[in-house]
């Protein structure tokens, strides 16, 4: 008897580049704009500026990583989070290329925040505009039982003090690399999630990254259609306990 090959492996076939065959044409050919702005907010902080040079010294620091799942309950600094931010997505060549790697340079990830416990910062959730370096609130209130549940229950997002949500333009690296796409989406996160695990480690805090969430609930809390715009992964940081 042959089984019917799983969306998994079929995705792989489909998505494999060879000497001799590659993937058809762009899923979306309309260009896609290099950055996600909010027009609206309800309000905007500024984050202090992140340090570009001295902290931990590199070797210790990747010695040191580890999964960190059970956080304190006192709040992390805000410069702290504009420190993890620039390490993952903060500009560091001119308006475009950035701390971390990504395919083509095109930066289809967006990040979200979950606020929980920042000093001198609201709670709730929030968007990181690169370009300006600044906090977008897009809510306000506690989510933390709201990024648990949508994380399968897992308590590190409840106890955090705050998680990182990637989530993905599709179209912004699909105009270039078709469904391909998919892959260099993944990949991006992954970069990005190493990289603020490293820097968590410099800083002296705590995290574990979560990929086992229930997308519709992700997508849902943060307000995006889960279609053009799709959650990737999730990074819990914090004081450990």
């Amino acid at each position: 008897m042959v089984e019917h090959p799983s969306i998994g492996s079929q995705f792989q076939a489909q998505t494999s580049y060879s000497r001799y065959q590659m993937p058809g044409g762009p899923v979306w050919t309309r260009g896609a704009p290099p950055y996600k702005e909010y027009a609206e907010v309800l309000q905007w902080i500024e984050l202090p500026s992140p340090a570009v040079s001295g902290g931990a010294a590199l070797w210790e620091t990747v010695a040191a990583r580890r999964s960190i799942r059970h956080f304190a309950p006192q709040p992390i600094e805000l410069a702290q989070v504009s420190q993890l931010l620039w390490a993952t997505q903060g500009l560091t060549a001119g308006d475009r290329l950035r701390a971390c790697a990504s395919a083509g340079a095109l930066y289809p990830n967006e990040t979200y925040l979950v606020i929980n416990r920042v000093t001198d910062c609201w709670q709730g959730l929030a968007h990181y505009d690169v370009r300006n370096h600044r906090l977008g609130l897009l809510a306000e209130g506690d989510f933390s039982a709201d990024i648990a549940a949508a994380c399968m229950d897992q308590s590190a997002a409840t106890q955090a003090a705050v998680v990182f949500m990637w989530a993905a333009v599709v179209q912004r690296c699909a105009q270039k690399y078709a469904d391909r796409a998919y892959r260099y989406i993944h990949l991006d996160a992954g970069h990005l999630g190493a990289h603020l695990q490293l820097a968590a480690v410099a800083l002296g805090l705590g995290s574990v990254n979560v990929g086992a969430f229930y997308d519709d609930e992700v997508a849902a809390l943060f307000g995006l259609d889960g279609q053009f715009e799709i959650p990737v992964y999730l990074t819990a940081v914090g004081k450990p306990s």
